[in-house]
């Protein structure tokens, strides 16, 4: 019980610190929108049988870029900064702290998320029922996990300088191949045979399945898989870095 009280504490120190940043919030939260408008959103009203798969694609990747992106940039940026210092000096352990950024990176992608799917229900012939959209909520958070876990492998084992091009490199490779960006059939064939065992394709594939598309059951253990294998990497490199600091 003290545990969830000090990941609430974390959670609520971290989230109110990057919401009364508007330079932040801002184009975390629109940009996701904003592309979708200009790329997917008029292929949508040209071809309403395809508007619920791309309005579900490009919600998954505004969670991936929210928790995996932002959030790894900014763990990467954080670490040598003299509040970091102090938040280590605290009685918390890697439970707690990764616990609050998960939380915290999943506020941000739902509330990133949410504006791609009101421009998507306003704007397109996006058919879904409110039990549908509900799934896509729950789907979104937990799938989300494995993305947040990977951007602060990344915080931690890359270093500030490194960070940007690291982050953006495997953002934008992982959705491309993942067929966030084009339904996967187009996709080149090399891209297309491993698409299925990436993690953005596997989120895509969990939300395609609330329209009876994508195998829901395969994509859960893939993504359990690399919550597994990212939330280890990441906790070696939160102690790794921790003996480089501060032993």
């Amino acid at each position: 019980m003290n545990a969830l009280l000090l990941v609430r504490a974390h959670t609520k120190v971290q989230f109110l610190d990057l919401i009364r940043w508007p330079g932040y919030v801002v184009p975390t939260v629109v940009f996701p929108a904003m592309f979708y408008s200009i790329f997917d959103l008029p292929v949508a009203r040209m071809h309403p049988q395809d508007a619920d798969l791309l309005a579900l694609a490009f919600i998954a990747w505004a969670v991936i870029g929210v928790t995996l992106y932002q959030f790894g940039v900014g763990i990467a940026q954080e670490r040598g900064r003299p509040w970091e210092r102090y938040v280590r000096t605290l009685p918390a352990s890697v439970f707690v702290r990764f616990g609050g950024r998960i939380a915290t990176a999943l506020l941000f992608g739902v509330m990133t998320a949410a504006i791609v799917a009101l421009v998507a229900r306003v704007f397109t012939p996006i058919d879904l029922t409110l039990v549908q959209w509900l799934r896509v909520l729950v789907y979104a958070i937990a799938g989300g996990i494995p993305f947040v876990l990977i951007g602060i492998t990344i915080g931690y084992w890359v270093s500030a300088r490194a960070s940007v091009p690291t982050a953006t490199a495997v953002n934008l490779l992982l959705a491309y191949a993942g067929g966030l960006w084009m339904p996967p059939q187009y996709l080149p064939h090399f891209v297309a045979t491993i698409s299925p065992y990436l993690p953005t394709r596997q989120l895509g594939d969990l939300l395609w399945s609330v329209v009876g598309e994508g195998n829901a059951s395969r994509a859960v253990m893939g993504l359990v898989l690399y919550s597994a294998i990212f939330g280890l990497l990441a906790a070696v490199g939160y102690r790794r870095d921790e003996r480089k600091r501060y032993a």
